[in-house]
């Protein structure tokens, strides 16, 4: 009994540096490819990288600048940039002394021509939210290593305490969530003009981020009743967080779905609304679409593997009487 509680230990120790590791991981990409964008330029395309909390820039390209594509983008237009020229003007000014490609602010004037929404608007709770639910779920896991009840709870109580303050003293004291919404409402404004609009959606974002926020702190008292209750609740300790990789996909595809559904006029080209590509390869008018999982997605396949490898032995211990 000993040995297959030091096994799910360990199974779970790894199970937590990898959940660590993921929240600063890369854990997909995706890049645009087209003619206009040569490769000895632009030899990965236009590509972004996508982490739990936010999205980042995934070109290497020295000296190509934001200049060349915002030329390119001139050229495609044939001239008429009238409505466009904002955008192109701070893609010319931008980080003149960089050495690589802003892929984010690139792609989003990419998308533009579509009338395709900022990226940054996309996940406006989950994103600052998601080192929260990353501190729950660590409880959780140190939790579940536990064999005895009573430490279990300990633990819980303690874990889910620590995150609840942290949480809030960051979101409100700290007034992390105002800023926030500045962030978002300001991101979205540069792109369009519609004040009424962007304040309201300011005002969904703040609501749900607290109702998610205080949701968060009641699901804690959840768990810890359900531990203390009912003896195979424990397992879901360790199963909700080794569901991770599914989560991602989920709400990765449904936030491309939104996008891809929720089109503005302002495009310079009119499109249908379609579903852009979540997994492999597409095609958006002359542009080719490449979405893949990166390494931080291995993260979470290991965090999946190790865990119900430990759930099978805790399942197990649960039905032979060997564990609490």
């Amino acid at each position: 009994m000993n040995k297959q509680n030091n096994i799910v230990a360990g199974l779970t120790l790894i199970s937590l540096i990898c959940l660590v590791a993921a929240y600063f991981a890369p854990i997909w990409w995706v890049s645009l490819t087209a003619p206009n964008y040569p490769k000895d330029a632009f030899p990965d395309g236009i590509r972004i990288h996508f982490h739990f909390d936010g999205v980042y820039n995934g070109c290497k390209i020295a000296g190509a600048g934001s200049r060349m594509a915002s030329e390119v983008l001139q050229k495609d237009l044939g001239g008429d940039n009238e409505r466009y020229n904002p955008i192109l003007d701070a893609n010319k000014n931008l980080d003149k002394g960089a050495e690589g490609l802003d892929c984010v602010h690139e792609m989003n004037t990419i998308n533009h021509y579509v009338g395709m929404f900022p990226i940054d608007t996309g996940a406006p709770v989950e994103k600052p939210l998601s080192k929260f639910f990353f501190g729950f779920f660590a409880v959780m896991l140190l939790a579940f290593a536990v064999p005895r009840q009573k430490p279990r709870l300990v633990a819980l109580a303690i874990g889910f305490a620590a995150v609840a303050a942290w949480m809030l003293i960051d979101q409100f004291v700290m007034g992390r969530l105002a800023s926030h919404i500045t962030a978002y409402t300001t991101e979205a404004a540069s792109f369009f003009n519609e004040p009424e609009r962007i304040k309201a959606w300011g005002d969904n974002v703040d609501l749900i981020s607290r109702i998610v926020i205080f949701g968060l702190i009641g699901l804690m008292f959840v768990v810890i009743a359900g531990v203390a209750k009912i003896r195979r609740f424990q397992l879901l300790l360790a199963l909700v967080p080794a569901l991770l990789p599914v989560f991602f996909v989920i709400t990765y595809a449904g936030w491309l779905w939104f996008f891809g559904h929720n089109l503005h006029p302002w495009g310079a080209f009119t499109v249908k609304p379609f579903m852009p590509t979540v997994f492999g390869e597409g095609k958006v008018a002359q542009f080719s679409t490449y979405s893949y999982p990166y390494w931080g997605y291995g993260l979470l396949l290991v965090i999946f593997v190790c865990l119900m490898l430990a759930l099978l032995i805790r399942r197990k211990q649960l039905r032979e009487g060997g564990a609490e």
